[in-house]
């Protein structure tokens, strides 16, 4: 058997280089000149080839973590694909960045962060037609997982789209402490005296202890943003004082800007392919390309952004010492 003329490498490289293309064509066009040149047939059976398995995203993304500290968050996002007719995968799914119901493949990530960092270390494709599991399916299997790697960490954090009974009472009975928000209509027992909707309580400014229906006790919090909306706040750390509520929530933005990151800097919506394997192939290989542009970000304090615009810059500067097209006449000598 030969041996492939392209590894996983060549392609995450690939990933963190290009400005826009990121088609298996594009990849072979840019390769540098050596022996047995890979041509995209080359890219296109890599991604292929390979296992995808969210296991390998891990071990490149441990070094980076610190388990005892730091919080988790789970998320989802849509990668866009409009234009998708025969591409497997894709299905139909709310995004944020439309405020629509779109055409994407919808990506469920468990990120760390202490603050500063933004480390994936585990994932999951919602493709409930191919594999029956639900979103949350996806959270138990994820923190159980985290679980069994040995973290502990200070919170962990999701929206209300995941704040089920059964997602609440399972990182309960992690050990794990959480914070998520409440949709308005959530039921809770403020005094005794019966179940009513968050929205119809009193919540002074250091928070208010109720029963949830179907849980037990959780310590409420009322927040009113500078939009003028009214969010609740729920956890089960009845100790939690009104400036750690405030402290954890900014945490939440680290994954939406991880969001644009693997979508602006690595192309994991981009990928030219039709198959599922292919896609999973490219979306993990994206993933693994954004741990390397965040590491380096971490260690230079260089944005992801101007890490990925220095790459082409100096292409631009290397074209300018030698410009290729140009006229054999000025239009002052014609």
């Amino acid at each position: 058997m030969n041996k492939p003329r392209c590894n996983e490498y060549d392609y995450i490289d690939f990933l963190i280089a290009t400005p826009g293309s990121y088609s298996c064509v594009e990849a072979a066009a840019v390769q540098p000149e050596r022996d047995k040149m890979p041509g995209h047939d080359a890219f296109t059976r890599l991604l292929t080839r390979l296992e995808p398995d969210a296991t390998t995203l891990w071990q490149e993304a441990a070094s980076q973590i610190e388990r005892e500290s730091g919080v988790l968050l789970i998320d989802d996002s849509t990668l866009d694909k409009p234009y998708a007719r025969q591409i497997e995968l894709v299905s139909r799914h709310w995004s944020g960045k439309h405020q629509a119901v779109v055409q994407g493949i919808n990506l469920v990530t468990l990120l760390w962060t202490e603050g500063e960092r933004h480390i994936p270390c585990d994932y999951r494709l919602y493709a409930k037609e191919q594999d029956g599991l639900t979103k949350h399916d996806h959270f138990a299997q994820m923190l159980q997982t985290a679980q069994g790697r040995g973290f502990q960490p200070r919170c962990v954090l999701f929206d209300s789209w995941y704040a089920s009974l059964d997602n609440l009472k399972l990182v309960r009975d992690l050990g794990w402490r959480w914070l998520t928000q409440l949709k308005r209509n959530r039921l809770v027992n403020p005094d005794g005296t019966g179940l009513q909707a968050v929205s119809t309580l009193e919540v002074a400014e250091s928070g208010r202890i109720v029963h949830l229906k179907g849980y037990g006790l959780v310590k409420l919090f009322k927040l009113v943003t500078p939009h003028g909306d009214i969010e609740y706040w729920a956890t089960n750390d009845l100790e939690m004082t009104p400036l750690q509520r405030l402290h954890y929530p900014e945490f939440i933005w680290k994954i939406e800007s991880y969001h644009r990151g693997i979508k602006q800097c690595c192309g994991i919506e981009k990928a030219q392919v039709r198959s599922a394997l292919a896609q999973r192939n490219h979306i993990q290989l994206a993933l693994r390309a954004f741990l390397r542009l965040e590491r380096f970000s971490f260690v230079t304090g260089i944005s992801w952004y101007e890490a990925k615009t220095a790459i082409i810059r100096r292409a631009v500067t290397a074209y300018l010492a030698q410009p290729l097209y140009s006229l054999t006449f000025s239009a002052s000598t014609a």
